[in-house]
């Protein structure tokens, strides 16, 4: 694989895909002459840049600080970390894409209106600033706060409000399910890396909390977001949106390679299942959400 496209963390890209097809799905019925099509591909554009920016930024930031360093971590490829890339390389590539993000969602403000500005400053500094900047909130365990907001609410809601020009009960609703997977996707992320990260300072939420207690908070958030489901699809008046209770068969098994005690290594396939259980959920929310019977 090329080394920039596994340096982007393909496997976390769901958490993108999903709150902007989720969200859109939510607008379904309540916008006259039906989706507005290119703002939604703007807004899958958005989340994806800054997915991508974010990951390229969380690896220049702890590369320079020597947080991963290649005997300390295991886990996705670090370009600066193991050498691959020169620093100021990978710092061009992740302000290029918040650049992307920025432009595509200058035209979506336009169209939409100038509050969107706002939120799309928050989003690139919330994603420098994970790992960045002299006092990172990443490494004082406030990430996953981050995640669940701006790959959560603030990215499905506001799929929806790009439609609708409105912050919607459905789409806040359903922003909590989405927001839970994604969350989990870091939580097991920082459970691999307690063992680097306490070595080196970082104090992730999972090494505040410890080996045992993280592992109960991912079980918990992948419980909570499919058992949230029947409550969104009420809501809505869509039950087909029930539909994605069918991730379950998906997610059960990471759930139970955590809590059976898989650690280091063995939970880099935890990774990619967790992503695989949030965009098949992703899908048949979107499906179901999307017809109104």
């Amino acid at each position: 694989m090329n080394i920039w496209v596994a340096g982007a963390r393909p496997r976390t890209l769901p958490a993108a895909v999903v709150p902007v097809a989720v969200g859109t799905a939510c607008a379904v019925g309540e916008v006259p002459g039906g989706l507005i099509w290119w703002r939604a591909a703007a807004a899958m554009v958005v989340a994806l840049a800054l997915q991508v920016a974010t990951n390229y930024a969380n690896d220049y930031s702890d590369g320079i600080r020597g947080t991963d360093a290649d005997d300390k971590r295991v886990g996705p490829v670090r370009l600066v970390g193991q050498g691959l890339a020169k620093p100021s390389s990978v710092k061009k590539a992740a302000l290029a894409s918040f650049a992307v993000a920025g432009l595509v969602g200058t035209a979506l403000a336009l169209a939409v209106g100038p509050e969107l500005f706002v939120v799309g400053a928050a989003a690139i500094a919330a994603g420098w600033f994970y790992t960045g900047g002299p006092k990172p909130y990443g490494y004082a365990g406030l990430g996953e706060a981050f995640v669940f907001v701006f790959f959560g609410v603030v990215a499905t809601a506001g799929s929806t409000y790009v439609q609708t020009g409105s912050l919607t009960a459905l789409g806040l609703a359903a922003s909590v399910p989405v927001g839970l997977l994604a969350t989990a996707l870091l939580v097991v992320n920082n459970l691999r890396d307690i063992p680097g990260d306490t070595e080196v300072g970082k104090r992730t939420l999972a090494v505040r909390l410890g080996d045992l207690r993280t592992r109960y908070l991912y079980t918990a958030m992948m419980v909570a977001a499919i058992a949230l489901v029947p409550f969104v699809s009420g809501l809505s008046g869509r039950p087909i949106g029930s539909l994605a209770l069918l991730a379950v068969f998906i997610g059960r098994k990471p759930v139970v390679e955590v809590l059976s005690g898989a650690r280091g290594p063995a939970l880099i396939p935890v990774l990619a299942e967790t992503g695989k259980t949030q965009l098949v959920f992703g899908v048949l929310f979107t499906i179901g959400l999307s017809i109104i019977l």
